[in-house]
């Protein structure tokens, strides 16, 4: 018969995936090393956090967890080496806003987004910044949006590819305020923050543990955060919501997945595992810093997020006319 447990984590309070009779094949696990795909470039929030993540996940099992970056098409391709991947919990799959926009972003994936992939933890929240060139002759975001308009087709944005946050959010921006600024596609965010800082672009919503050293030093100007509240690490910094656009709300999370059909004993575990992470002092400081907001959710939970996502995402891509 089975038997149901619950347990308390200090920062999480949250409840756990159901037990099993089935628990116990999860002792020997792991014993080899797991490999976690990153469908991004190096150098990006993503991979930032997966390395992390794997660094600790390295020190309590005491099997190497190795980072594999797999970018291009917005994220589809290290999607689809996992969802081929065996249902043994050996392959983590990062999965980021892009998992739940694909699906409306292209008319074919090389995958089922929801039957292939199982749901382990969204691990965090994390805003984005709208930063500028300082060429840019803008201070607020209402700023550049009077110059966008009177200036259509002038300014450029730079994102780390199609479907990806800096993407959706200038396109979000785009279908709020009617604005004409012009799509420039780069292989990751790491090379768009790069263009920018050089002046081949005009603005960028980036992630803000990427954007903040650039505003520090001068390199590129703040206007605004994407989430409903200033950030901790930039309270200087106004909301785009509190800048003139009300409505504007987007902190893209960021999760991770295992292949569909893995033991439920070894989805408990690691699932466990990284929440207790995501708790370790050290982490949370780091990804405090960094902007993000931890959430560690249940296997259920990501998975209804997920649905509430590509349903979200749907509507947005079909009235900005997106497409890959």
């Amino acid at each position: 018969m089975k038997r149901m447990f619950t347990a308390v984590y200090n920062h999480f309070n949250m409840t756990l995936v159901s037990d099993d009779p089935a628990r116990f094949s999860a002792d020997g696990y792991p014993d080899k090393p797991i490999r976690f795909i990153v469908p991004f470039a190096e150098g990006g929030p993503g991979d930032i956090l997966a390395r992390l993540i794997g660094r600790k996940l390295t020190e309590s099992w005491g099997q190497p967890v190795i980072v594999e970056n797999h970018p291009g098409a917005g994220g589809t391709i290290g999607s689809a080496i996992g969802a081929r991947s065996a249902a043994d919990g050996y392959t983590l799959i990062l999965a980021a806003s892009t998992h739940a926009i694909n699906p409306s972003l292209y008319a074919t994936l090389p995958y089922d987004t929801v039957k292939d992939f199982q749901p382990v933890t969204l691990m965090i929240s994390m805003p984005n910044i709208l930063v500028v060139n300082p060429s840019v002759p803008v201070d607020s975001v209402a700023d550049l949006v009077a110059f966008a308009r009177s200036h259509p087709g002038q300014l450029k944005y730079a994102s780390g590819g199609a479907g990806t946050p800096s993407h959706l959010g200038a396109e979000l921006l785009k279908t709020m305020t009617g604005v004409d600024i012009v799509h420039v596609q780069f292989s990751g965010h790491a090379t768009a923050g790069a263009a920018l800082v050089k002046g081949e672009v005009s603005m960028m919503f980036d992630a803000i543990l990427l954007a903040l050293p650039e505003v520090k030093v001068g390199k590129v100007k703040a206007l605004g955060v994407t989430s409903a509240k200033r950030s901790a690490v930039a309270h200087e910094v106004p909301t785009i919501a509190e800048s003139g656009l009300p409505e504007f709300d987007f902190s893209p999370g960021v999760g991770v997945l295992v292949r569909a059909g893995i033991p439920k004993a070894i989805l408990n575990k690691i699932y466990k595992e990284i929440v207790r992470i995501l708790g370790l002092p050290d982490v949370r400081e780091q990804l405090a810093c960094d902007g993000a907001e931890i959430i560690g959710s249940t296997p259920e939970e990501f998975s209804a997020y997920i649905d509430q996502e590509i349903a979200k995402w749907a509507k947005v891509v079909k009235a900005a006319g997106i497409s890959a």
